[in-house]
């Protein structure tokens, strides 16, 4: 779980900016070692930046960092 706090922790901040975007929080997320990237890819086959507003990812230790829509933030779980 603490690998998922710590990206949301560090997500949050961004999604204040102005600009943000899911392209920005998915950037930022890279430079996060604990991210599964083929899982993430695997959860988000669907994505739709038009309807779902942000990618949610999966951690390595099987946590999520999830998109909360109706918050405009991340959170773990």
């Amino acid at each position: 779980m603490t690998d998922a706090q710590r990206l949301a922790q560090a997500l949050n901040p961004l999604t204040k900016m102005p600009q943000f975007s899911y392209t920005k929080a998915r950037a930022a997320a890279r430079s996060e070692p604990a991210v599964n990237w083929p899982a993430t890819k695997a959860r988000n086959e669907d994505f739709n930046p038009e309807v779902d507003g942000c990618e949610s990812f999966v951690m390595a230790d099987g946590t999520l960092c999830e998109w909360v829509p109706g918050q405009q933030r991340y959170a773990a779980r």
